[in-house]
């Protein structure tokens, strides 16, 4: 069992960065490919990305191509996802979830979900 905290979230101005953290305990971090979704108010938690074990192989929601990034540190047990040029639809709950599975989008492939850092963008 993989234990997972989030942090990172605030307030932030469209057009500006976050980033957010997903702390991993347990020794079996490596073992899992990652991911992150989100959840609006009123909407489906949604995919953002993920990142394959290795930390090589990753996958992205299209509305964040190109403006988000997911990295990993295996020896920090943590799953990052940098946050370039934020817009008022990002805003949303975060979580990071656990995947055995690679190459799939929803949520129903992810198990030992955070329990999700909220980030708020103003327009």
């Amino acid at each position: 069992q993989v234990q997972l905290v989030e942090s990172g979230g605030g307030l932030v101005q469209a057009g500006g960065s976050l980033r957010l953290s997903c702390a991993a305990s347990g020794r079996t971090f490596s073992y899992y490919n990652m991911g992150w979704f989100r959840q609006a108010p009123g909407k489906e938690r949604e995919f953002v990305a993920a990142i394959s074990r290795s930390g090589g192989p990753t996958m992205y929601a299209d509305s964040v191509k190109g403006r988000f990034t997911i990295s990993r540190d295996n020896a920090k047990n943590t799953v990052y996802l940098q946050m370039n040029s934020l817009a008022a639809e990002d805003t949303a709950v975060y979580y990071c979830a656990t995947s055995r599975m690679w190459g799939y989008y929803s949520r129903s492939y992810y198990g030992n979900w955070g329990q999700g850092t909220q980030v708020t963008v103003s327009s």
